[in-house]
């Protein structure tokens, strides 16, 4: 039996004072997600009616509500990571981050697709030994032995979970002797390194895309200054067409399918792999020039605004052409208004929903803020997501994948994150504490048992409710199918 969870976060009526939060017609004693917005409000520096403010002392106190403050790390030597310089004609893998495998190839480097191959001829061998015996072998037994090295490798990032990599596909990596003749001949000369990795995996799952793939890409190859060609296996053209605009800013040149391009494509140096740091973040200590979230997010900047720069001008010339229609002789097209601050509300359907968003929505407005209900689909333009965060001084959504959205928030924004019961840990890790890395003032709202539909669906002493993370300890799937499936 699968149980719907539904949490209320108002209270419907207008027998409770202003700012109450209940369930059930259930009066809260701590403080209440509405004080919470209150307190964004007065974290986003605005002043919006003289009533709202009885004391001015509050306000720097108020704005550190649920932040703590993070520091650049300065002056500090780059740890060089394994295998960050090798010699010409040698293939070396770090295997050693509990996350991923990363190797890297430099000298003759050629792809060959229908073997699931890189090879990397080498002028000479890598030791004496290995020549002399190679002397000793008759021709027939040649081709066998004429390896010098043979890696495998599977370019994911999540190489802990057995069942996911099981999914991916592998990559022999070998190193052969000159020699003996070159066996591909190259279709294509590349003057700049690959980078080789799997868009397979848990792609399609926001956090995933970004944490498993984009970021780990960004890490790997920024230092590149775009001039670098992406190899993907697991190829997938919608996934391509929604990050075109960050990959575009990470590569010069177009992203290539390994396994569709048949091609033999010849390179100087191959990363196959990606570096992967943490949850959703840049460890500036573990960058070559310091860069870290934040830099990241820079990047994300550079990405979207020209698409926005469009649709501004794309909306604007629609609203002279209304105003025009309309009234020719009238004043200015515009209507200039006083900004106030404005709350964007992730909105889900089905499981974690906001059962009572109307209700939250307008007692937001009557606080002062312009509320937006963000509805994201997985068609929705990244573009057009990216300006309203962007835009927005308060955040709020409920613990899942759509809070990745946070990276597109400017640092000193005020993120609010609704946790469902038995997830605290995954909302910290996951979304907390990366959201403090990137400067955003992060407030984390956990619910009550009697805020959870799950009330009505269980006795009051049932571990559901009095000792969820006893689900939590279980694993994702119990977790999943007895307190993520849930509506607010």
């Amino acid at each position: 039996m699968v149980h719907h969870h539904r949490y209320n976060l108002l209270k419907k009526g207008g027998d409770e004072e202003a700012g109450t939060l209940v369930f059930l017609y259930y009066r809260r004693r701590r403080p209440n997600l509405l004080s919470v917005l209150f307190l964004s409000l007065l974290s986003c520096t605005f002043i919006l009616a003289p009533h709202l403010f009885s004391a001015s002392s509050y306000l720097s106190h108020l704005c550190s509500f649920g932040v703590q403050n993070e520091g650049f790390v300065g002056n500090i030597d780059v740890n060089a990571p394994l295998c960050s310089s090798i010699p010409n004609g040698r293939i070396c893998c770090d295997r050693s981050h509990f996350r991923s495998d990363i190797c890297f190839m430099k000298g003759d480097v050629r792809t060959h697709s229908p073997s699931s191959s890189v090879f990397l001829y080498s002028s000479k061998s890598n030791n004496g030994f290995i020549s002399y015996v190679s002397s000793m072998i008759d021709d027939g037994e040649q081709e066998e032995h004429d390896e010098l090295q043979h890696e495998k490798i599977k370019p994911y990032t999540r190489k802990w979970e057995t069942s996911i990599m099981d999914t991916i596909d592998e990559l022999d990596l070998i190193s052969k002797r000159a020699n003996l003749g070159v066996h591909h001949p190259c279709n294509v000369i590349h003057n700049v390194p690959a980078v080789i990795f799997s868009t397979g995996g848990y792609t399609g799952n926001l956090y995933h895309e970004f944490n498993d793939g984009i970021m780990p890409l960004y890490i790997t190859s920024q230092h590149f200054n775009k001039k670098v060609v992406f190899f993907i296996l697991d190829y997938r053209n919608w996934w391509v067409m929604k990050y075109g605009d960050i990959i575009s800013h990470l590569s010069d040149d177009p992203v290539i399918d390994f396994v569709g391009d048949n091609r033999t494509h010849c390179f100087t140096e191959a990363i196959i792999g990606l570096r992967i740091h943490d949850e959703l973040t840049v460890d500036s200590s573990l960058m070559r020039s310091n860069e870290s979230i934040v830099d990241f997010r820079n990047l994300l900047d550079r990405a979207y605004w020209p698409r926005i720069r469009g649709l501004i001008q794309e909306e604007e010339q629609e609203t002279v052409d209304k105003k025009m229609s309309r009234s020719p002789t009238s004043g200015s097209v515009f209507d200039h208004q006083a900004r106030k601050p404005k709350l964007v509300i992730l909105s889900r359907n089905g499981s974690r929903a906001i059962m009572n968003e109307n209700s939250l929505v307008k007692t937001s407005e009557e606080m002062g803020f312009q509320v937006q209900v963000l509805r994201p689909e997985r068609t929705t333009e990244l573009a057009k997501i990216y300006r309203s965060l962007n835009s927005s001084d308060v955040m709020i959504g409920v613990h899942g994948a759509a809070m990745t959205h946070f990276l597109f928030m400017k640092p000193g924004s005020v993120l609010i994150q609704v946790i469902p019961l038995g997830t605290e840990w995954a909302a910290e890790t996951y979304y907390g504490d990366p959201a403090r890395k990137l400067g955003l003032k992060y407030i984390g709202y956990k619910i009550m048992g009697r805020e959870s539909s799950l009330f009505d669906e269980y006795d009051k002493d049932d571990p559901v409710l009095r000792n969820p993370s006893s689900f939590t300890k279980k694993g994702w799937n119990t977790q999943r199918r007895s307190i993520l499936r849930i509506k607010l």
